[in-house]
């Protein structure tokens, strides 16, 4: 291509597969534990900023999980709910995750970005699942989380995305802390 590039390689940090369960996640709890403890992970192990994410299919297994790794791949969409669709789309060979059916699920450590929100309406889910809000995000760390509609939820919800929120808030706003505190990169 004329010396373009014409390739995008992303990758999950190694460490990933270590936190990963081996039994499908039943319950939200669950599901959103597992984005907090990606998220933790990922500013323990200094791979990237402090979000997790995790894509369930109908039978609550994970399908895939994501991880922000904005700055270390140097790739403004590598947020984690980004990571997270594009692993799944690929692991299921389709665009839309809940094009055969339904039950498709999206955990969440904090809620999605304007970008982050935006895909969650063309990725295929039915369910979101959230841990720590917008605002927590802005106030315990130096990101910006853009613009969303003022009634978001409605929005999602009128597409047939069921929304969740505060699931596990607490533990992922530890998260967000600790990451702020050290001061670290707002991508």
């Amino acid at each position: 291509m004329n010396g373009l590039p014409d390739v995008v390689a992303l990758h999950l940090p190694a460490w990933v597969g270590g936190v990963l369960p081996k039994s499908p996640c039943i319950d939200d709890q669950a599901k959103v534990a597992l984005a907090v403890a990606l998220s933790e992970g990922n500013v323990r192990h200094g791979s990237g900023g402090p979000f997790g994410a995790a894509v369930f299919g109908p039978d609550h297994r994970l399908v895939a999980a994501g991880v922000n790794v904005v700055l270390p791949q140097a790739c403004s969409v590598a947020h984690a709910e980004m990571m997270a669709f594009m692993l799944a789309q690929q692991a299921v060979g389709r665009a839309r995750l809940n094009e055969s059916g339904s039950g498709w699920t999206l955990a969440t450590s904090a809620q999605p970005c304007c970008q982050c929100y935006g895909a969650s309406i063309w990725a295929g889910i039915d369910t979101l699942l959230i841990g720590a809000r917008a605002e927590d995000v802005m106030a315990l760390t130096e990101f910006d989380e853009g613009p969303l509609p003022a009634d978001w939820t409605g929005e999602l919800e009128r597409r047939g995305i069921a929304v969740r929120r505060d699931i596990a808030r607490e533990a992922a706003c530890a998260v967000l802390a600790d990451y702020g505190r050290q001061g670290g990169a707002r991508y």
